[in-house]
């Protein structure tokens, strides 16, 4: 098939978005498989070539059909929006949020057009955007009404260890609140076509329990008695091979072990720390992170959107320091299910 054209939003231009895409893409396995479209500016893109450095050259276009896809220069749609002198690196800005959600805006009307065949993101901040008045809390929510899509959900995935949330940014009270049996058998359902798509013919999934041992028979609270365990059976009714619920503390395990092909978690750090212990290796020493690995892919929606499973790294923002592990494993993630749907 014809490389897809992969849409990678640049992210907030004051955190590490730019050159996280530039080391990227200095990967030539990357336009062996796909055709990458930079959504972002050319100040800041240049600025990041300089200080990386990188000596891959940026082509600029006004039309995602004049993407070249070829390794050594970087297509890039530029939105001019932000001059370097607007923000400074590692802070934050209005004036970044903004920019940073209108590449976010563009990449999903071109992925609804069907002129883009995918959407990656890189890191935005929350606080700019609010502060730029967009009131979301990430990315999954701006995907999720822009394209007014209701039932839907963030998976998080390092090579075969998977998770996909019932529940993210809300606080934990609130989590417990929403762990309803509804919402927990669409994700069930969300987990098992996600795991169809990425070729798995017969997914297994095992389902958290939302108490310390899955509620222990009620001993420690009756959720997984009236929703989980109803929601379980439900999926199985529909031909769902679905388990639990299992105690969390065992569940990740079982997954690392390949009991399960994905873990159905009730509420955001449930499934992130379990995540990011695996993909994420820092080293006091050298003062940096040795490794951030981990794709985050919401799923549900009419377009595909993979991104970095980290954030902007305001710390180290224009230094040349950031590891661009987690954005190659997602525009590979992207490119996956991109084939899935020709």
């Amino acid at each position: 098939m014809e490389r897809p054209i992969i849409g990678i939003t640049m992210g907030d231009p004051a955190g590490i978005g730019a050159e996280i895409i530039i080391k990227a893409l200095g990967h030539e396995s990357i336009y062996e498989i796909s055709r990458p479209l930079v959504v972002g500016c050319k100040g800041v893109m240049k600025d990041a070539l300089c200080f990386i450095p990188s000596n891959l050259d940026l082509y600029i276009i006004e039309n995602p059909a004049k993407v070249k896809g070829q390794f050594g220069s970087i297509d890039l749609l530029d939105l001019a929006n932000i001059e370097l002198s607007d923000f400074k690196y590692g802070q934050v800005s209005a004036a970044a949020g903004k920019a940073s959600m209108e590449y976010i805006f563009k990449a999903i009307d071109l992925a609804m057009e069907r002129k883009i065949d995918a959407v990656v993101t890189g890191p935005i901040h929350k606080e700019a955007i609010n502060a730029a008045g967009f009131a979301y809390s990430g990315h999954t929510e701006i995907f999720a009404e822009k394209t007014r899509t209701k039932n839907y959900a963030m998976m998080i995935s390092d090579k075969d260890m998977r998770v996909i949330h019932v529940t993210t940014h809300v606080s934990l009270r609130r989590a417990c609140d929403l762990v309803k049996k509804e919402r927990v058998l669409e994700v069930i359902r969300l987990a098992h076509q996600a795991m169809k798509a990425l070729g798995i013919k017969n997914p297994r999934i095992g389902v958290a329990g939302l108490n310390p041992h899955a509620g222990e028979g009620g001993l420690f609270g009756d959720e997984e008695i009236k929703e989980i365990i109803p929601a379980v059976t439900l999926a199985n009714n529909e031909g769902i091979h679905a388990e639990g619920p299992v105690p969390p503390d065992t569940l990740f395990s079982k997954v690392k072990g390949k009991q399960y092909d994905i873990a159905v978690v009730m509420y955001h750090d449930q499934g992130h720390i379990p995540m990011k212990f695996k993909g994420f290796e820092y080293d006091r020493v050298k003062n940096m992170w040795l490794t951030m690995s981990g794709v985050n892919t919401t799923i549900g929606l009419p377009i595909i959107r993979t991104s970095v499973d980290h954030g902007v790294a305001f710390g180290k923002a224009g230094e040349g320091r950031a590891n661009e592990e987690s954005m190659v494993e997602a525009i590979e993630m992207a490119v996956q299910f991109a084939k899935s749907k020709k």
